[in-house]
């Protein structure tokens, strides 16, 4: 009988619990949304891509009513993360009443021109447009540069921007020909890095030249240097630069001998390699000399 009336109790106390919580509840989604509140995360580089008004006429439209129970927050947050400069987007009512979303930015890695289009690549990859209200300062790319390299070369551009020589050198990357060009600020020559392998190895080797060898040297000396050698350097002079006049004529000179070098090869390699014919024997013929044979001297014996 205990038993039974213990059972009776906690029933009608969960039926008064849940007649209570409806009614709170029905209470709840009935009531105006009285706030809402942005927060926009702090990135390491400021941002301003998403404005808070558009953001503002967003939850508007997905509730005119103004109701907290008309609102559809999943719908909410899958619009909002939709949207291509947010990196993620949360959204979550507090028992206040007041909505709250919580959204990050995404920060451009670099700034790519490519099939007469520019947009922006942040950091893992991912392609998003330009703002007409806003533009973010950061390196800009120019060429075929395909997407399964995009992560490479955010890693590439965030080791320029970390290291104090290679970012008051480089200003700008190109790839022409599948070969990756980092563009100087002087604008006199280019650094040639072919592909996106061994990147700090490489940059360590341009820096070497420069402390070493350019900077006793005049920029405008050359058009390119290549680091995308093993162990060595390879320089492109500058034709218009004067001082470079001399060498070039040198070297224009050494390379007019070379076609007469290369024909004098080519004769002799054909000669070599040609077989030789044998040249026929001359046979002599001896005349033979006819010996007279003198008669025997006849000895006679009396």
């Amino acid at each position: 009988m205990k038993n039974k009336f213990r059972i009776l109790k906690i029933l009608i106390t969960v039926i008064l619990f849940g007649f209570l919580l409806s009614f709170s509840l029905k209470r709840f989604n009935e009531k105006p949304m009285e706030k809402v509140t942005i927060k926009l995360a702090q990135t390491k580089n400021p941002v301003y891509f998403i404005d808070e008004k558009d953001v503002k006429e967003m939850v508007k439209k997905s509730n005119p009513t103004k109701k907290i129970g008309d609102i559809n927050i999943p719908e909410l947050e899958k619009k909002l993360n939709q949207l291509p400069a947010v990196d993620s987007a949360n959204v979550y009512l507090n028992l206040n009443g007041n909505l709250n979303l919580d959204i990050k930015q995404r920060v451009p890695a670099f700034r790519l021109s490519k099939d007469d289009r520019d947009f922006y690549v942040d950091e893992k990859g991912v392609e998003f447009p330009i703002s007409k209200n806003y533009s973010f300062p950061c390196m800009l790319v120019m060429g075929n540069v395909k997407q399964s390299e995009y992560v490479k070369l955010a890693e590439l551009i965030s080791k320029i921007d970390n290291d104090d020589f290679s970012k008051k050198y480089f200003i700008g990357i190109a790839k022409k020909k599948g070969n990756y060009e980092l563009l100087t600020n002087e604008g006199y020559f280019k650094v040639e890095i072919g592909d996106l392998e061994k990147i700090d190895l490489k940059v360590k080797g341009f820096k070497a030249f420069v402390e070493k060898y350019l900077i006793h040297q005049n920029p405008e000396k050359y058009t390119k240097v290549s680091v995308k050698y093993d162990n060595q350097i390879v320089t492109t002079l500058n034709p218009h630069f004067k001082e470079n006049d001399s060498i070039i004529s040198v070297g224009k000179k050494e390379l007019a001998k070379l076609p007469a070098l290369n024909q004098r090869k080519e004769e002799a390699l054909k000669k070599a390699s040609s077989p030789q014919k044998a040249e026929p024997k001359k046979v002599v013929k001896a005349a033979a000399k006819k010996t007279e044979s003198k008669p025997k001297t006849k000895v006679k014996i009396e």
